[in-house]
């Protein structure tokens, strides 16, 4: 789908701080929702213009041909697909933009999930304007912005850091390539966190192991 593109009145004083950025892509297909974000990231000044576009497909063609973006807002949830699967393929890009995760959902294993998959920050649907500022100015300063920090997991529980990396992952629905991309890990590497998550719940397939893992509170 063609991107739509907002562009604001240019009579506003620019600040000497590095804002607005002079183009954001916003990846989300509630149309309403996504003019308002837009319109919000003029008023405040930080974004010039603000280019929206409504699946993953649309964004990762649009970035592969333009370059110029400085911040990318996706949405995690679009049209069926999962937004985590735009930052696997950035990965091959030259200059790949920060990637701030928008979602309506705000449970902690969806901002793990972002994070394990290299999302620059989180925000949650619900924020306001002063975490929208805040967000934008953490992300482009290079501190990311995960609001509230992570609840640690259970002490107890028997995988390691990078496992459960994995393990959300498998949770959104990637496959082991994407997840391979998304950590920096060889094919092999990710068929053995995978065969030892499998051997810690007693399971033998993805479905099971996410449907375990989640009734045990791992997810």
């Amino acid at each position: 789908m063609e991107a739509i593109t907002s562009e604001p009145g240019r009579n506003r004083v620019r600040s000497e701080r590095p804002l607005p950025l002079a183009k954001v892509l916003l990846v989300d297909d509630h149309a309403l929702f996504a003019q308002g974000l837009a319109g919000l990231m003029q008023q405040e000044a930080l974004a010039a213009s603000v280019t929206t576009v409504r699946s993953v497909e649309s964004a990762a063609d649009l970035l592969a041909h333009q370059d110029d973006f400085e911040l990318v807002l996706l949405d995690i949830a679009l049209q069926g697909e999962t937004g985590l699967a735009l930052l696997p393929r950035l990965a091959s890009y030259r200059e790949a933009p920060p990637v701030v995760i928008i979602s309506s959902s705000e449970d902690e294993n969806t901002v793990r999930a972002a994070r394990a998959a290299g999302a620059s920050g989180f925000l949650a649907k619900s924020a306001g304007r002063s975490a929208l500022v805040s967000m934008v100015r953490a992300v482009i300063r290079g501190d990311g912005y995960f609001p509230g920090g992570l609840v640690p997991l259970p002490p107890d529980l028997p995988l390691t850091p990078r496992q459960m990396d994995v393990l959300l992952l498998l949770a959104q629905g990637f496959p082991n390539k994407r997840i391979c991309q998304s950590l920096s890990l060889t094919e092999h590497t990710v068929k053995t966190h995978l065969k030892a998550i499998f051997t810690q719940l007693g399971v033998h397939n993805r479905t099971e192991c996410v449907s375990l893992a989640r009734a045990r509170g791992w997810l």
